[in-house]
């Protein structure tokens, strides 16, 4: 993808950056995540009587607690949940006599450690108050309105990517259909989210095309969809920006046929 998004079929490639997808079946998330807190030792006030000065605590290290590997799970998505340091390759690293040597293959029912520092279940979840909750108020007309218990969900494979990237697509108004997105996907990376082309003009370059419809890093960056990740060997996140770029350039990933 010369310049701003020329892409030529990838060839099958070890991974470097992508989302690692977790195979179908059942399991569950077994132990939340909570990691130990980091705090200086307080600083006793002058006036303040013994017993009210701030015990200082110390900081506590990394702890590695386990994780059950469900359904939809990528290694991915389990280290950017709970902050681990080094992301996903650090995660699959303190795990791989366990995943083996394809990280591709997590399956639901595998039990990871996971290393984290952070006080808290999970990464960037609100703390509870205190104060009991109120009712919520019920709609006019005395109608109660359903409410999703949870965020609608997706198969972990490339009819679930591409379902999720429609969805997003449609509240941003990004044109493209299901039909298109699958065809221009078989034909750049043949469906593998880890799919890297290591020897055309873009990668001499150093901007090798990556993912399901092979972005290079400026295209993606320039279009990548607020709300997804920013890694481009996230199937989301690579589909959807690639369709924007599609959008911008052709008025459609269903206008295109070939290279782009």
């Amino acid at each position: 993808m010369p310049g701003r998004g020329k892409h030529r079929r990838p060839r099958t490639n070890p991974i470097t950056r992508r989302v690692i997808a977790a195979g179908t079946g059942g399991a569950a998330l077994t132990l939340p995540l909570l990691g130990a807190t980091h705090a200086s030792a307080a600083q006793p006030a002058q006036s303040a009587p013994a017993a009210a000065q701030s015990v200082p605590q110390a900081a506590q290290p990394a702890k590695y607690l386990t994780y059950t590997v469900t359904k939809g799970d990528t290694l991915y998505r389990i280290a950017d949940k709970y902050d681990v340091s080094g992301g996903w390759k650090q995660l699959y690293k303190d795990n791989r006599a366990a995943v083996g040597d394809n990280p591709g293959l997590i399956r639901p029912g595998l039990k990871l450690k996971v290393k984290t520092a952070k006080a808290g279940a999970v990464k960037k979840t609100a703390t509870k108050s205190s104060a009991p909750a109120k009712p919520a108020a019920k709609p006019a007309g005395g109608v109660a309105e359903a409410t999703q218990a949870s965020a609608k969900t997706y198969a972990n494979n490339l009819d679930g990517w591409i379902r999720e990237a429609l969805d997003i697509m449609a509240q941003k108004g990004i044109p493209g259909s299901y039909d298109g997105i699958y065809r221009n996907i078989m034909r750049e990376s043949s469906g593998n989210p880890q799919a890297i082309n290591n020897w055309d003009s873009n990668a001499a370059k150093g901007t090798p095309s990556k993912g399901l419809l092979q972005t290079i890093d400026p295209t993606f960056q320039a279009y990548h969809v607020d709300g997804t990740s920013w890694d481009p060997f996230d199937p989301v996140a690579n589909i959807t920006a690639a369709c924007n770029y599609a959008a911008a350039r052709y008025g459609s990933i269903d206008n295109v046929n070939g290279p782009y």
